[in-house]
């Protein structure tokens, strides 16, 4: 039986931050046989969860169950349920890589669209961002220092193995972030096996011989969807999801895979997806699933489609903004999904490691780091109405720029990590 939601995004975020109302799918997912419909007048529903698409990772194993209900300590703002963020301070104690500050960085950037092909989303120097002092900030956890990704290093230590980037376009914005930090030492070859599938593959010649490859899988539901309206009730389209199938586009290939890393503050619903069990690809997913918590939007003085905009040149001073609303909520959700999931994967067998990448902290102090009206905008066939604009992007990141420090997270937390 296909359960399925009739979804239309709206609201503040553009295509990287809408989800359905799932949780109450969750224990209902097996009764469920009529397509219903969750949109209010803003088309926006703030409870959400996000786990699953690690969860199908682990599922598509069919090494341990997804508990549907399971009782769970109140969440702690901001607290990190993984043990994988420690980095040892000067006296040898682990200390949280995702609490901190951001300090001037002097030696950034390490990368320009000269150096590197950078989307037209996030190339802010190319369309003429007049204040690029947002490049020279570098994250930097209390008490102890975050290492710069060295290339040479990371590329050294993933040789033969594939990572993805699973989601919508702030997964690519991330991938976008590592290839660039990764051409100070190699290029990698680049393919197309679909419109929704991207590969760079790090082989012979400039690709320095590594055998390394990342995957970029472009899936914002992260499970199958049909478009179903174009114009949609605000002009931004309305789809069906079905809410037990993953998308075929990345779970077809989920046993190629050694590391997922997944955007978690994607329109992500919290799919039960019991039913799929091996059906999410023919191999089975046996490595590291990284679930990146939310990105928060940063539209200061309207909304994303009328006035809103994000001005700042500078980052905000720590405690000077908070998360709030919608996305506070949203975070606390993805923080309790994860421990539950957590706990379910240890009692597997150890089959899949999962990790949480609390990204969101450090973010929320970044408003000066969007590209606002300085990118480019190719609008992909079929996502929107021909006559649908953004006039400011304050939800994607700027290339090179803050979002950099996510791929310093994520090499401490692959490469320094126990397994």
């Amino acid at each position: 039986m296909s359960s399925t939601i009739a979804w239309c995004p709206n609201h503040s975020q553009t295509d990287s931050q809408f989800a359905p109302n799932s949780m109450a799918l969750l224990g209902n997912l097996s009764s469920l046989s009529v397509k219903k419909q969750y949109c209010n007048t803003r088309c926006l529903i703030p409870t959400i969860s996000l786990l699953l698409l690690v969860t199908v990772l682990a599922i598509s194993n069919a090494y341990f169950p997804f508990p549907m209900s399971k009782p769970r300590a109140p969440p702690t703002w901001l607290s990190s349920s993984s043990s994988f963020s420690d980095v040892p301070d000067a006296d040898g104690e682990a200390c949280d890589i995702f609490r901190g500050k951001w300090v001037p960085n002097p030696h950034a950037p390490y990368y320009t669209n000269n150096s590197c092909t950078i989307h037209e989303h996030y190339d802010c120097m190319k369309y003429g961002k007049p204040d690029l002092g947002f490049v020279r900030w570098r994250w930097r956890p209390d008490g102890c220092d975050l290492p710069r990704l060295d290339p040479a290093s990371f590329l050294s230590a993933m040789r033969g193995k594939t990572i993805a980037f699973i989601g919508d376009s702030l997964a690519r914005n991330h991938m976008n972030s590592l290839i660039c930090l990764l051409t100070r030492v190699a290029e990698p070859t680049v393919s197309w096996p679909s419109s929704e599938h991207m590969v760079y593959h790090y082989g012979g010649g400039n690709g320095g011989g590594y055998n390394f490859t990342v995957v970029s899988f472009w899936a914002p539901f992260l499970v199958r969807n049909e478009l179903v309206d174009p114009d949609g009730p605000a002009h931004t389209g309305l789809w069906n999801l079905y809410l037990d199938e993953p998308d075929a586009v990345w779970a077809a290939h989920v046993g190629e895979l050694d590391y997922a890393v997944v955007s978690a503050s994607s329109w992500a619903t919290r799919a039960a997806l019991r039913g799929v069990g091996g059906g999410a690809g023919e191999g089975r997913f046996r490595g590291t699933a990284v679930l990146r918590t939310v990105s928060p939007s940063q539209y200061e003085g309207g909304e994303w489609n009328k006035d809103g905009n994000c001005l700042r040149t500078r980052p905000y001073r720590r405690g000077e903004k908070r998360l709030q609303g919608i996305e506070f909520d949203f975070h606390t959700l993805q923080v309790e999904e994860f421990e539950v999931a957590e706990t379910a994967a240890s009692g597997g067998g150890g089959a899949v490691r999962m990790m949480l990448m609390d990204t969101t902290e450090a973010m929320i102090l970044r408003a000066d780091a969007h590209p606002s009206k300085y990118r480019g905008w190719t609008r992909r066939k079929g996502w929107m109405k021909e006559y649908f604009t953004i006039a400011n992007d304050c939800v994607h990141w700027c290339l090179p720029g803050a979002i950099d420090a996510w791929n310093d997270m994520l090499a401490h937390m692959l490469l320094t990590s126990p397994s």
